[in-house]
Formats: C-alpha cells, structure tokens, sequence
C-alpha cells in the first residue's frame, strides 16, 4: 500500500507509516467575515428605514431589523433612486429585491457613480442587458469589487488564458462571481503552480473555468494538496488530477475520514477506497447520506458486491432517486423475464449511458416483451422531481 507523509494543516508532522487515505491535507473553508460593524443602539422596529425595507424590498421583519443596524436612513430619496437605477437598466423586481437583500447598503449609495459603471464594462464587453442583470443578481457581491482593480485585470487574465473573448465571456456568464476576483492574490500563482507540477494548460483552464473557487486557496496550502497528489500516484497530465484536486480542497478532514470510515463499513480497504478515488475523485465528493444510500441499495436490495461498486466508483457518482432507482426497476423486469444478462456488468452499463441511448437500446427495444417498463420508468422519474 503507497504511504507518504502528509502535512497538516499547521505544517505539523504525522506519523510517516500512517495510511494514506486518513493522512490527507485538507484546506479549512473560513467563514465570510463582514467588516461591517453593528452600531450601539438597534433602531426601532418602527424605524423608517426598517419599514422601508420590508415594504419596498421584500425583507421579512427580523432581516430588515437585522439590516438598518448597518443601513441608516430616514427619507427615501437615495433608496428609491437606486431601485429606479436596477429598473431602468432592466432588472426585474424579484432580481433588485434579491440583490438588495443581499447588499442593503447600496440603498445608501450613489449608483451613477459606484454602481453603472460596472454595468457599463460589461455592455461593452458584448453581455446583453438582460444576462447582466441576471449575473448581477445571482453575483451581487460583483458590484462592491474594485472596477479597476478586480474586475478588469481579471477579465484580461481570462481573456490572455482562454485565447478568446467569446470563452471568457460564457465563462463569466456562468461562473461571474468566482472568475472575477482578485486573480494576482490566487488565481496567477496557483496556475503557476500547476504548470510547474506538469498540468496540461487545458486541464487548468477546464478546472478555471468551471470551479474557480478552487483557485481562491492561498498557494502554500494548494501547493501542498498538489503534491499530497503527486504522492498518491495521480498523474498530473491527466483529468481526474484536477478533479481530485477539487474534491481534497471543498473538504475538511473530518469530512474525509468520515466518508473513509463509511466505505471501510462497507468491507473497503484502503487500498480500494484509494484506487476508487483514483479512478473517480467525485466518489468522495457526495454527501455522507448519498454515499450510504447508494451503496445500501446497489448492495441490499439490487444484490451487488460492496467489492464491484469499488472497482466502477463512477455508480456512487450517480443519482440514487433520478438515475439508480428507475432503471434498476427496468432492470429487475427485464431480468425477471430473461430478457436481459444477469450480471453486474450488464447492470452498470445501463446505469451509466446516456438516456438516449438508455430509451433506444432498453426501454424501446423491449416494448414489445415488457410493455409496462416505459410506464414503470416514468413513474420512478416522477417520483424523483
């Protein structure tokens, strides 16, 4: 079995003889802190301000009590402006109540100055009235970043990476409020540290593009997790390096060996649970109740070996209401008919293509010996939304 010694968090050092599945460095995900202060004396329910926010933005009475410790006023001038601002720039009354739930303080600012040219940057970038009014309130925290400091620069950087505004702008679109952040603090030195371990240059953008947030690690400790990866036989040339990459920084290590000590009930060692994360870092990635009611069904009620699911991780990445459950009841009909092999390769086959090819080559090519398998399917569908 690979042993290495893993650092921890402090840069404490382990036993070096420990298993490598317990051992892993994890970073510790730190809570927001606002560097806002509640002030001495909390106004009055009564306040203006407090009914203000209730009765224009949609706050409940204990949020918007909540919200005027921080946000001060006492005629509605500067709010009202400010929600005829969002207005005029095409956001809907459920999109601004959102963003001033959010942020109540932009009630109190000067939006032609702090807010419209944000706004502006991204009109002139090509993004349509109505998808940046949707960025925005789904990424409201955009509007208090630095235009020349933050966003710019950042769009740029993405810009020169991806070779392509047309990239760079469907990245944005999607992943706004993680893409443009300050990317000289994590996003720069941490590609660098991917290019130096031998990552292609499409797995990084791949890992950029599509969860940023990985990249906002301060670069000792993503430095660490790539090499604690490195030690356990990733290759770094390959996907699945940037995607157990993702998987040991969302975690803590508590969570780890929580989900470690789940599969080893099952009879895994640690050399399965390391080889299945190997060959499908997303197995650790589910929660603690996904990962037990999967493997109980696969196991108790579908009759699979605990040993079989560890060899095709890729079943615990599946969805147990929307993907497992329906066409393992297909299965058992077509198997309680002899119409379909009886093993659990079959199974695992028809569990992970795709739903056309499901539909066709299962569900429509035995309509004719198990007519109540569409109707069976749908059914367990239904039941999943």
């Amino acid at each position: 079995m690979f042993k290495f010694i893993c650092r921890t968090l402090h840069h404490e050092r382990s036993v070096a003889r420990a298993s490598p599945i317990h051992n892993l460095c994890f970073i510790q995900i730190q809570p927001f802190s606002s560097s806002l202060k509640p002030t001495q004396n909390p106004p009055s329910q009564h306040s203006f301000a407090v009914t203000y926010l209730i009765n224009s933005c949609g706050f409940s009475p204990e949020k918007a009590l909540s919200a005027s410790k921080y946000v001060k006023f006492e005629t509605p001038e500067n709010p009202d402006s400010v929600i005829a601002f969002f207005k005029h720039h095409g956001f809907t009354e459920t999109q601004i109540s959102t963003i001033i739930r959010h942020h109540p303080r932009f009630l109190l600012s000067d939006p032609e100055k702090s807010l419209l040219p944000k706004l502006e940057f991204l009109k002139s970038k090509g993004v349509s009235s109505t998808d940046v009014a949707r960025i925005v309130s789904a990424s409201s925290h955009l509007l208090r970043r630095s235009l020349e400091k933050q966003i710019i620069p950042s769009f740029n950087l993405f810009n020169k990476l991806l070779r392509s505004e047309e990239k760079t702008l469907a990245a944005i679109k999607s992943r706004c409020a993680d893409l443009l952040f300050d990317h000289q603090t994590h996003v720069t030195p941490n590609i660098e540290i991917l290019r130096k371990a031998g990552v292609p240059n499409a797995n990084i953008m791949l890992l950029l593009t599509n969860y940023p947030r990985v990249f906002k690690t301060g670069s000792d400790r993503f430095a660490l997790i790539v090499k604690e990866l490195e030690k356990m036989g990733f290759n770094p040339s390959r996907v699945n390096f940037v995607s157990a990459l993702r998987a040991l920084r969302q975690m803590t290590k508590s969570t780890w060996g929580k989900k470690v000590e789940i599969y080893k009930k099952w009879g895994w060692t640690d050399d399965e649970i390391l080889l299945a994360f190997k060959k499908q870092p997303e197995c650790m990635m589910g929660s603690e109740e996904k990962i037990v009611g999967v493997m109980d069904f696969l196991v108790n009620k579908i009759g699979l070996e605990s040993s079989f699911v560890a060899r095709r991780p890729i079943l615990l990445t599946l969805s147990l209401e929307k993907r497992i459950v329906p066409r393992c009841s297909v299965y058992q009909v077509l198997e309680s008919k002899g119409l379909i092999e009886t093993n659990g390769n079959s199974l695992a086959t028809l569990l992970v293509s795709s739903e056309k090819w499901f539909i066709e080559k299962v569900v429509d090519r035995y309509k004719e010996e198990a007519p109540e398998i569409l109707k069976l399917y749908k059914e367990k569908l239904d039941r999943a939304k």
